[in-house]
């Protein structure tokens, strides 16, 4: 395994798009880290790059201590994994497993041994005679896996590999691929554009916005403290009010705690959980709240506290969404767990977060 290093690295397209503007990263050891953001933000030209599969206007590439910038991709002991699998139809699989190997001039024993060995990491032992349509589509992704470990690789990149199969086996396969990485001891970046891919195999996100990296962070530090509005909406939903700052306290526990006040006269309570950012009374700042973070209560706190009445809801199993009109004409989302009973819509309420579920963020 190899750390991956990143320093100023920038793209731009024939056309004048700017696919990667001056960007910098650092991925350790051992780590599986995601590239999450939307089409066109510049996740996958960044893969590539670090394939050695585009030409950079500016920038350095390292494998661990290693400049790898102009090392042709042959040479880089990186193996990628595309959306596509890219498997030859003809070929068994062992005969698509190996290609790699027999390009590097491996033969003999050795070959059919490591061969065998990869498909039995991927758990498919006994399958080297098949027929690649012979495969379902979780099976043809594990070949594909099988042929980028064969090589063992310094780095494994995987471009979108779960995006060809069905919910059912994008489940199975997420666990099936960090199992994998961890097993093989590989550093890995995967791109995805699915936050629930990111949060719930990586472990750590970048999430990028126009050839530009926003934050990153492990899972749970990008969704519970996301470093702007643009991260926090992209990043499952949330509920956001400018409001005022009243006072800011210090705690050596919680860090930066600050009371506002909204523009209709709530008032919140919450934390700063960007490090370079310290607002002042006065600021305005935007306040963050996530749908699960509300919850029905008539308790008397004043403190994160919305009322109005339920105007929509929306059943989804595990969770029912609520869409509240707060008595101020502002819209909440509220999700509540394990409902035992639909609340009807025009039904009062009021709703409660905790502190520690509030992000002031930079308005």
């Amino acid at each position: 395994m190899s750390s991956i290093t990143i320093q100023s690295l920038s793209k731009t397209y024939s056309n004048g798009t700017k696919a990667l503007d001056t960007l910098d990263l650092k991925v350790e050891e051992g780590e599986l880290f995601f590239l999450l953001g939307s089409s066109g933000c510049g996740k996958t030209t960044l893969l590539r790059a670090i394939a050695g599969l585009e030409d950079l206007d500016t920038g350095t590439i390292l494998f661990g201590d290693k400049d790898v910038t102009k090392v042709p991709t042959h040479k880089r002991e990186a193996a990628m994994v595309f959306q596509s699998y890219a498997l030859w139809p003809h070929m068994s699989v062992g005969d698509n497993v190996a290609f790699g190997l027999e390009e590097r001039g491996v033969r003999g024993d050795e070959l059919v041994d490591r061969t065998l060995e990869a498909l039995k990491g991927v758990q498919l032992d006994g399958y080297e005679d098949r027929r690649i349509d012979e495969l379902s589509g979780g099976q043809q992704q594990r070949v594909a896996l099988a042929r980028a470990l064969v090589v063992r690789p310094k780095c494994l990149l995987l471009d979108e590999p779960l995006s060809n199969l069905d919910t059912q086996l994008r489940l199975e396969m997420r666990t099936e691929i960090r199992r994998i990485v961890k097993e093989f001891g590989l550093t890995a970046v995967y791109v995805t554009h699915d936050q629930e891919e990111a949060l719930s195999v990586a472990d750590k996100v970048a999430v990028m916005r126009d050839g530009m990296i926003e934050q990153v962070g492990t899972p749970r530090d990008i969704y519970r403290h996301p470093s702007n509005k643009f991260v926090a909406d992209f990043i499952g939903e949330v509920n956001t009010i400018n409001a005022q700052v009243d006072t800011v306290v210090f705690d050596d526990h919680r860090g930066y705690s600050v009371r506002v006040v909204s523009m209709v006269g709530e008032i919140f309570q919450g934390q700063v959980t960007v490090d370079d950012w310290r607002p002042e009374a006065g600021d305005m700042v935007m306040v963050a709240i996530r749908p699960e973070a509300y919850r029905f209560d008539d308790s008397g706190d004043v403190l994160n506290q919305v009322t109005g009445k339920i105007i929509d809801s929306v059943y989804q199993g595990p969770t029912i969404q609520y869409l509240v009109l707060s008595d101020h004409g502002i819209y909440v989302q509220v999700s509540e767990l394990n409902p035992l009973a639909l609340r009807p819509a025009g039904q009062q309420v009021k709703l409660t977060a905790r502190s520690n579920d509030v992000v002031m963020l930079q308005p």
